[in-house]
């Protein structure tokens, strides 16, 4: 078993981790995903919710945590969103999973929230859009950047490749397609991206190459 795409929201996709509210979570055969209460829900959170996430993100089939986060444009006041995020980065420690991260004009929070974290599990900046200057701290703390249909070329570029993933998020998006705009920006080959992030994504998720 393989992943290309670290992050959509498609539930029929292939060699991809698909993303799921806690409450919507019904696994099918074959396929890997991950869990979380997405920061735009975060308004409707209530017990019911959080019980279910620690409930599901025990399944075998659930290899990472998220998308959580923080957004500054929507969902909960912040310290709602605060609150819930840390809930989800003790989960993923306890677990031992990856923690999908959604960042949206928050990126010094999220880096303070890492930074007051346990740091036993990889943090993954999904959909990242930023610019380089907002890039640089995540790499240097060790995060992996996942790249969707729209991103910023040069952080793209200067993302180191062990650290890079791509995704097809909710866009309906091609995996492929997204391999070969991030090909471009970094003047390689289209195959060379997917062997890479591929090569990234199952050893992140699944602990082999």
């Amino acid at each position: 078993m393989m992943i290309i795409d670290a992050h959509t929201h498609n539930p029929q996709a292939q060699d991809a981790l698909i993303a799921c509210d806690p409450m919507e979570f019904n696994p099918h055969e074959g396929r890997l995903y991950s869990v979380g209460i997405h920061p735009w829900k975060t308004a409707d959170v209530m017990a019911d919710r959080l019980q279910a996430l620690a409930a599901v993100a025990r399944h075998e089939q659930v290899v990472a945590i998220g998308e959580t986060g923080l957004d500054a444009l929507r969902g909960a006041p912040f310290n709602v969103q605060w609150d819930i995020f840390n809930r989800h980065i003790e989960l993923a420690e306890a677990l031992g999973k990856t923690l999908i991260v959604h960042m949206v004009r928050t990126s010094q929070q999220v880096l303070k929230a890492w930074r007051e974290s346990g740091r036993a599990v990889a943090w993954v900046i999904h959909g990242m859009r930023g610019k380089p200057q907002v890039a640089r701290p995540l790499l240097d703390a060790g995060f992996y950047l996942s790249f969707g249909p729209r991103f910023n070329p040069d952080t793209a570029a200067i993302t180191p490749l062990e650290q890079m993933l791509i995704e097809t998020d909710d866009s309906g998006a091609v995996i492929d397609d997204v391999a070969s705009a991030v090909a471009k920006a970094r003047s390689t080959s289209v195959g060379n991206i997917l062997d890479i992030a591929t090569a990234n994504a199952t050893r992140l998720f699944l602990g082999t190459e």
